[in-house]
């Protein structure tokens, strides 16, 4: 990847988080990398940069489609782009030190609206107040 830039702050360098990997309707050879209990069902790019930039995270979406994603509807499209790192090779959040723990916090936080939303239907998205730069 020597095409890459050695800096961790680029864009290019950010981490990639499609829907697919916290979709609990798609098994792991589909693309799912967290497990069913931590998943959502179908969630959407708009809601993944909800959450990340809501928990203070660097993000920008992506019209994008993961290779193993078979419906090419609107509906699945996109990627998201987080930040983990800053220029100087730190973590942005601590509790952020891998993709891993991104996409877990992202897969629980969104089973959480979801059971918000049915509880209770006028909750209004999540607006972020805070990003790591």
């Amino acid at each position: 990847m020597a095409h890459l830039s050695q800096n961790p702050a680029d864009k290019e360098r950010f981490i990639c988080v499609y829907p697919i990997y916290i979709n609990s309707k798609k098994t792991l050879a589909e693309g799912r990398r967290i497990p069913t209990e931590k998943a959502v069902e179908n969630p959407s790019c708009a809601e993944i940069r909800d959450v990340l930039t809501a928990a203070g995270m660097n993000v920008y979406v992506e019209n994008k489609m993961h290779p193993r994603e078979w419906n090419r509807d609107v509906q699945f499209r996109g990627r998201v782009r987080v930040q983990v790192k800053q220029e100087d090779g730190s973590f942005c959040l601590d509790k952020f030190t891998s993709r891993r723990e991104v996409m877990l916090f992202t897969g629980t936080s969104l089973v959480n609206v979801s059971l918000s939303k049915t509880l209770n239907p006028n909750i209004a998205p999540v607006a972020a107040s805070t990003v790591c730069r």
